[in-house]
């Protein structure tokens, strides 16, 4: 009789988030800015696909598609995943100052702009990410917009330093407090270490940590570290598929991923769709980014920002990610 329990316990848990979730959904899709380094590594394409599938689904509203990373290949890239899932018109932008250029060495990103249709040519073509994140926010309800960044956060730091415009009478962070609802960040590792995000453009971490006026939700690299998803979107039976190809071409390439892909993105599109209830316990508290560019973290019941850690089994939660980024849109037919 234990072993029955044991058993269908995992089953009925995903069937009672799930509902859970639904109710919710069929109220006000979450609205999202996506913003992402979409280069450097490929989790980022299955934090989109997951978007994406949640918006065909309706629990979201893609907003926007946003670079924080200058590389070339990143703008088309990026279009290419939206057009494929039927949004090819999204607002996109990438920094137009200072900011990263950094490819892959895989190849995906040519590959998927050789293979598949993409209105924007190069990264450069974009309009700056701070206008755009201004025009989308402006015209938002108040409250109401939820921020995933899973790469720099160089777009972010412009954002709060924009003066009013034409297109609002509110400077950035003022824009932010009336807009957003709150920002997940996929960025840092908790309590302490050095991770990617934060310490490439580390100036922009240290000024957006401290001046971020909405709560923050962090998703650390030590959760999407044991999380591993892409064995069976590489094994999709479809020729044409974006996401499908990114995997299987990159899996195959690092020893580390022969068990699948660290699912450092997807858990940030996870949180800012469903929440943590369920999936994440919360440890409150503040930030640290050091001259190193590592960070730090300070337990305080007052502190603006939540770091999260595991709750539901890593099993599990690969395979509620995984079947997200394996979601067809209508329009694709599936074929060998």
């Amino acid at each position: 009789m234990n072993k029955i329990r044991i058993l269908f316990i995992p089953v009925l848990f995903i069937a009672f988030i799930q509902g859970c979730t639904t109710e919710k959904a069929k109220k006000e899709p979450v609205k999202i800015i996506f913003d992402t380094d979409f280069g450097p590594d490929y989790d980022d394409v299955g934090a989109l696909a997951f978007l994406h599938a949640m918006a065909d689904s309706g629990r979201a509203e893609i907003l926007a598609t946003l670079s924080s990373n200058k590389e070339e290949h990143v703008g088309p890239s990026i279009n290419v995943l939206n057009t494929w899932f039927g949004r090819p018109d999204l607002p996109m932008g990438a920094p137009k100052g200072e900011g990263v250029t950094m490819g892959s060495g895989q190849h995906w990103p040519d590959t998927l702009m050789a293979k598949y249709p993409h209105r924007i040519g190069l990264t450069s073509e974009l309009p700056d990410a701070i206008a755009v994140y201004r025009s989308v926010l402006s015209v938002q309800p108040d409250t109401s917009v939820t921020i995933v960044t899973v790469g720099f956060l160089t777009n972010l730091a412009g954002l709060l330093r924009s003066g009013p415009d034409s297109v609002s009478p509110f400077s950035g962070k003022d824009l932010v407090i009336k807009k957003v609802n709150k920002l997940v960040s996929m960025a840092g590792k908790f309590p302490e270490g050095k991770e990617f995000n934060v310490f490439v453009d580390s100036t922009s971490s240290e000024f957006v940590f401290e001046n971020w006026p909405t709560p923050i939700i962090f998703s650390g690299f030590e959760i999407g570290r044991e999380i591993l998803t892409g064995l069976r979107v590489m094994k999709m039976e479809m020729a044409n598929n974006p996401v499908r190809d990114v995997f299987r071409i990159c899996i195959p390439m690092s020893e580390e991923d022969k068990n699948g892909r660290m699912s450092w993105d997807e858990t940030a599109a996870l949180i800012a769709v469903y929440g943590t209830p369920g999936f994440f316990d919360r440890v409150r508290g503040t930030i640290t980014v050091n001259s190193d560019g590592s960070n730090g973290w300070i337990n305080s019941p007052n502190g603006n920002s939540v770091h999260v850690v595991q709750k539901m089994s890593v099993p599990l939660m690969a395979k509620f990610i995984e079947d997200r980024m394996m979601h067809i849109p209508s329009g694709q037919n599936i074929k060998k």
